[in-house]
């Protein structure tokens, strides 16, 4: 069935606590593959550099391919045109809360303000010790692994490893903005990693609308979403975003 895009566009436009609900489809026009499937991450690297416990075990290791992967390559990464439109959504007052399974800083970098990581910032690095933050470029990536210049531990990036519990804080807003949004638009994300799968399942269940923008259905698309927009994320936003700004 196809879905009107100008209906679409309307309840968008109309919404008055609209929450978006990110994942990593959004990303990947930006360079950035998905952890899992057939191109994915962990199809090239073992996820076990991941896990917490291996982690502080062998941080040499573990930190030679996290640099790789997330400083080496996902620091080079743009925010793309999806990005883009819901920053400016936000700007008009559209979109009151990201909530991003991602990792990557590309909302920040495209001007969001009001976001709630699911899983982190890789763009940081804590001190699991003295709680110290650090950005990427004040830390010498070249000797693995870093050290707080504070107390000498090893560092780490500041996202959910394998093993570890969602930070407090973004999950309780994360469950809030859902419990009060009247519509999620779902960008990117096929509904699989739990709990932050159930942001948009919560948000229906408290009566939202629930519009899905992917490029394949998901867990979502027969179970929860009223309108399902198959396509890149981009073009699709950027389309929506033109038919809102004709009525404006």
């Amino acid at each position: 069935m196809k879905v009107d895009l100008q209906e679409v566009a309307e309840l968008i436009r109309n919404s008055k606590n609209m929450i978006a609900f990110t994942g990593a489809g959004i990303s990947v026009e930006s360079g950035i593959p998905p952890f899992r499937g057939e191109n994915g991450l962990w199809s090239r690297y073992d996820p076990k550099c991941l896990d917490l416990d291996f982690f502080h075990s062998h941080p040499k290791e573990s930190w030679m391919a996290i640099k790789t992967i997330f400083y080496d390559f996902f620091g080079k990464a743009k925010f793309n045109a999806a990005h883009k439109v819901l920053a400016d959504f936000e700007q008009m007052g559209i979109v009151k809360a990201i909530v991003t399974q991602n990792i990557d800083n590309l909302h920040q970098a495209a001007g969001s303000k009001e976001i709630y990581e699911f899983h982190g910032n890789s763009q940081k690095l804590i001190c699991p010790h003295c709680k110290k933050i650090y950005l990427p470029e004040e830390v010498n990536l070249d000797e693995l692994p870093p050290l707080c210049k504070h107390d000498g531990h090893v560092l780490k990036p500041n996202f959910v490893f394998f093993g570890e519990g969602i930070p407090e804080e973004a999950y309780a807003n994360s469950l809030a903005a859902a419990r009060k949004t009247d519509l999620v638009l779902i960008v990117g994300t096929t509904g699989e990693v739990m709990p932050a799968a159930m942001i948009p399942t919560e948000a229906k269940r408290a009566g939202a609308t629930i519009i899905e923008i992917n490029t394949e259905p998901s867990n979502y698309t027969n179970q929860i979403t009223d309108f399902f927009l198959q396509g890149k994320a981009s073009e699709l936003l950027l389309q929506l975003e033109d038919l809102i700004g004709e009525k404006s």
